[in-house]
């Protein structure tokens, strides 16, 4: 190409113009043989994996009074004070023998939590259902799976930056509403969850985990779409997922609810 025509396509904008070095050389059988095996090498080289991020140290924290007294829990009851300095490994230990409102006689096993214990997200639910309770882990079966969809549309995964947890720690028989005395008197546990986690936003699922958390009787639908505080948590309310597969057109809402807890814990 002359230089002349160089200079009208600089003029219209289309320069630089790339050009050919010249016609590819072929390679003989020995060179394509030497080359093959150094791409072979090259495929076969260890990844190099980055690092993971740093992580918060673990704290043995003492029980916040502010918690306590909105759960309205008296730290001269023995039991209660005792969970509220728990480490993880006691308090793992402490609900997996607990008969304080007997429901341990009726379930298969105490349903903890599952995640990850310096998580940011702290998802709260209600009380285990059939397959919790066969399983040990919460929010399995069709609702875990509907949950697990819902946190992957806005980038998140279980065990991965999230910790889930219930309210009652035991299965209800016959999937029954948790009564007032069983809650309160798991309410120790979760709050040492809660304290030890230390998480940048509380999504509360469920009329009985808004119901704990906030002491509140007001109805999901009035507390929706505000960003409410636990001990200085910001708190969200939406629908459980159990709900959500009885009422599919409410699952828009806790769509909205998803994306405003995300708008909101990126502000933070």
């Amino acid at each position: 190409m002359s230089a002349r025509s160089e200079r009208y396509l600089e003029e219209m904008g289309l320069a630089p113009v790339w050009k050919l070095r010249g016609p590819k050389r072929a390679l003989g059988p020995g060179i394509r043989d030497q080359e093959k095996k150094s791409g072979e090498s090259r495929s076969r080289a260890p990844a190099v994996l980055k690092p993971p991020p740093p992580r918060r140290p673990p704290q043995i924290l003492p029980p916040v009074p502010g918690l306590v007294a909105a759960a309205k829990l008296d730290l001269a009851d023995d039991r209660a004070a005792r969970i509220l300095r728990m480490d993880w490994p006691e308090l793992k230990t402490a609900v997996a023998a607990c008969e304080a409102c007997g429901l341990r006689k009726t379930c298969t096993q105490t349903v903890f939590g599952v995640g990850d214990e310096q998580a940011d997200w702290l998802l709260v639910g209600e009380a285990p259902g059939a397959e919790e309770d066969a399983r040990g882990e919460p929010f399995v079966g069709q609702a875990g799976r509907l949950l697990d969809n819902m946190l992957a549309a806005i980038g998140l995964a279980r065990g991965e930056n999230v910790y889930i947890c219930n309210v009652l720690k035991c299965r209800p028989p016959g999937n029954r509403n948790p009564e007032p005395f069983e809650v309160a008197q798991c309410t120790p546990h979760l709050l040492r969850q809660l304290e030890l986690i230390r998480p940048k936003l509380i999504l509360a699922m469920g009329r009985f985990a808004v119901q704990a958390l906030l002491n509140t009787e007001a109805s999901i639908a009035s507390l929706r779409g505000r960003l409410h505080r636990y001990q200085g948590v910001p708190l969200i309310v939406t629908y459980h997922p159990a709900y959500l597969l009885r009422n599919l057109p409410d699952k828009a809402k806790a769509w909205e609810d998803l994306c405003f807890a995300r708008r909101s814990i990126a502000a933070l």
